[in-house]
């Protein structure tokens, strides 16, 4: 019973706060059907949903590295290593925006403690450096980039530093708070926060009590907009560096390990919290793994990959870079499986995009245009009477079914069409719904499956193989509430392997 009121308690004083929707109790009391009805209630904070529609993100690992061709360093490196001839941050951010690609994250300190601007904390960085006479600042250079194209831009600061040697104690923390300070009141707006989860020994030999309680305070003090990833409370890891999510991903997981008084004392505040446990599985949010929850949260997933087979610039790979066929399968497996990509694209010693990575990037995003330019529903008749609003290129339109009646659409040409991709999307500011579907084709015979799914979530995107048809029809066959449809597409690309079906 106690138990009971403290979860309607911190139920109580999370509805009375506005900024905190992304996540309801469920009190053991609860039936499956109440449980799933709490779960279409959980929707992304503004930042969340501002991360979710950027789709695709850039990684720029960039340091010390570079310059001793390694992918993790040591702390012991000398900072006259770091000279770049040529580097130039707006070429690295044309690039990739050029590539469809809306925001960027600079490694601004990596394992091995290095610190690309001038901190005040540690003289291990650009200051001690020969380039631009120690009066360099990369983590300027790449913002003020970012600025002038109107793209995000956020930064990564690894929490392991082989180099300090207050690592491995508290003062370590107040180190790192320090640095992140810096990080968040010197260059702007900060869209992303980035931090893994790298743990091992420092100077010392001994490993560090990562404050992460503290750090978020000071992120959603200094810059509140910035969602935290990977290690935070707003974006998780998907689980893997394949640049593949799962085929099932749900943004609404369970929370299990929260405390529900601390929660309620801390709801009128924009809590910060990382909820913990498997976070790897392959079905985080199914109906066994919500109907076992204390909790329900919205935690989307990223989905990170390198353009390279390592993540830090080495010459070595630049016949190995991921061709514009690989990056388009990256692309339907991460975006196109409720995500958002986050592509490494490394700069090279000389501080520039290599060629390599620049074509193939070109290429990948040509690739995309040519695919996803001619929507063939515009062309088609629909059964619904607003049609109109899954097509119109806008999220925040959408149609609800009625779960009354056959939740189901049929679009029909005057001709035959060959199609091989389809693309659904949710209005995600309504939750996330829908649990199966099938995407159906006549033919001489009568209907015939030509795909099938299970989450769409922001965006789904499928791959089958080609058929021509003079008539569709998607059918929703599992849905936890009325379906909330925000966009459809059917298209054909003439390039795609036959045999492809996700």
């Amino acid at each position: 019973m106690k138990r009971l009121l403290s979860l309607l308690l911190a139920s109580t004083c999370l509805q009375a706060a506005a900024q905190q929707q992304n996540m309801v109790w469920i009190a053991p009391t609860d039936s499956l059907p109440q449980i799933l009805h709490k779960a279409v209630q959980v929707t992304p904070t503004p930042r969340q949903l501002r991360w979710q529609q950027l789709e695709l993100t850039a990684f720029f690992h960039f340091g010390i590295n570079t310059f001793t061709n390694r992918e993790w360093g040591d702390g012991k490196e000398n900072p006259q290593l770091f000279n770049p001839s040529q580097l130039d941050a707006r070429q690295w951010v044309n690039t990739v925006k050029a590539a469809g690609i809306k925001q960027v994250i600079i490694t601004a300190k990596h394992h091995d403690g290095f610190c690309l601007w001038p901190t005040t904390s540690t003289k291990h960085s650009v200051a001690s450096s020969p380039w631009k006479n120690g009066k360099g600042d990369v983590v300027k250079e790449v913002a003020e980039a970012c600025r002038e194209a109107g793209i995000g831009f956020g930064v990564y600061l690894s929490p392991w530093d082989m180099h300090e040697p207050s690592y491995g104690t508290e003062a370590y923390n107040t180190f790192f708070v320090q640095q992140l300070t810096e990080l968040l009141t010197q260059y702007g707006q900060i869209d992303e926060v980035w931090f893994d989860g790298a743990n091992g020994e420092g100077p010392n030999g001994k490993k560090q009590v990562y404050d992460f309680d503290r750090w978020y305070k000071v992120i959603r003090k200094l810059q509140p907009q910035a969602t935290i990833a990977i290690m935070g409370p707003d974006v998780r890891w998907v689980g893997t560096e394949t640049g593949h999510g799962r085929t099932t991903e749900w943004s609404v997981v369970p929370a299990n390990h929260l405390d529900p008084a601390a929660v309620a004392a801390n709801s009128q505040q924009d809590l910060a919290f990382k909820p913990a446990g498997d976070m790897m599985g392959d079905n985080l949010g199914s109906r066994e793994k919500i109907s076992k929850a204390k909790a329900l949260v919205w935690y989307p997933a990223e989905t990170d990959v390198s353009i390279r087979p390592g993540w830090f610039y080495h010459a070595s790979e630049d016949s190995l870079v991921k061709t514009p066929e690989q990056l388009l399968d990256i692309y339907f497996h991460s975006v196109g499986r409720n995500g958002v990509l986050l592509l490494n694209i490394p700069p090279d010693k000389r501080g520039l995009i290599h060629e390599q990575d620049v074509k193939a990037l070109q290429q990948w995003h040509q690739r995309r245009n040519d695919i996803f330019r001619r929507n063939l529903l515009s062309s088609a008749q629909s059964t619904l009477l607003y049609s109109n609003l899954l097509l119109d290129k806008n999220d925040s339109t959408a149609y609800t079914f009625d779960q009354q009646q056959p939740m189901q659409m049929e679009w029909r040409w005057r001709g035959l069409q060959d199609m091989n991709v389809l693309l659904l999307q949710e209005d995600i500011r309504k939750g996330q719904r829908v649990e199966n579907f099938v995407l159906e084709y006549l033919d001489h015979d009568g209907w015939k499956t030509a795909a099938t799914g299970t989450t769409i979530g922001y965006k789904r995107l499928l791959r089958f193989p080609a058929v021509s048809t003079s008539a569709m029809r998607l059918r929703i066959t599992g849905t936890r509430a009325n379906p909330v449809l925000a966009e459809m597409g059917i298209y054909y690309d003439d390039k795609q392997p036959q045999h492809i079906n996700d």
